[in-house]
């Protein structure tokens, strides 16, 4: 579909990237309707909720598993904050539970962060597959270039970097609730690549300017 629509490179990569949201080039070989699908999203969501496609729950991400707890309560799930797995239960083989302390709660499948596994004893059941890097950025300033905006998405094309993966750089600021007047959050996220995960997204670290403070972490999938 991209050929016959004879499209330049840097015309597919906003497509790809910045409107159908692909972390890399994989969908150069996928069905076109899998890309045709998430721009129509992309589209549907333009003007839901002001003037962007993206939303972020006021006082941070913790408003999501507040809406989902609400959303367990009335379909009859059970939802536990703070909470340690001591032992995943297997009946058969296959997983059926997972237990904290005296407590368990049934399941046909788990979905969780390694660690809780690693800490449950099964760490041969964890496979590392890839590392994302996340680094939170505190600023006394918005985003240089971005006409002072109090909240920005930015991505920057793996190709345009020579690498396999996009750079994401996501600003947040008091308007959310998530910060004092006059500061700004930022989070630069990609998947690591080399040994030197920060060198990677020197050129992110380029477009913020000055930062206050910074925290960088490397998470395991």
């Amino acid at each position: 579909m991209l050929d016959k629509f004879e499209l330049e490179p840097n015309t597919i990569d906003f497509i790809g990237h910045a409107v159908a949201l692909y972390t890399n080039e994989a969908f150069l070989g996928m069905p076109a309707v899998h890309l045709i699908d998430k721009i129509k999203l992309y589209m549907d969501s333009m003007g839901r909720y002001g003037d962007s496609p993206f939303i972020y729950p006021i006082y941070g991400l913790g408003g999501i598993p507040e809406g989902f707890s609400r959303a367990s309560a009335v379909n009859g799930g059970t939802f536990m904050l703070n909470t340690d797995i001591n032992e995943f239960v297997f009946e058969g083989g296959k997983i059926a539970g997972v237990k904290s302390g005296g407590e368990v709660a049934k399941c046909k499948m788990v979905i969780c962060d390694p660690t809780y596994a690693i800490n449950a004893g099964l760490k041969d059941r964890v496979k590392l597959t890839e590392r994302v890097l996340r680094c939170i950025c505190i600023l006394d300033h918005p985003i240089p270039n971005t006409d002072d905006k109090p909240s920005v998405q930015i991505i920057i094309p793996q190709r345009q970097l020579g690498r396999k993966s996009d750079i994401y750089i996501m600003m947040v600021s008091e308007v959310h609730k998530v910060c004092q007047k006059a500061n700004y959050v930022a989070i630069i996220s990609t998947t690591v690549e080399t040994n030197n995960p920060e060198a990677e997204i020197e050129v992110a670290f380029d477009m913020l300017g000055t930062v206050k403070e910074k925290f960088l972490k490397v998470s395991y999938l």
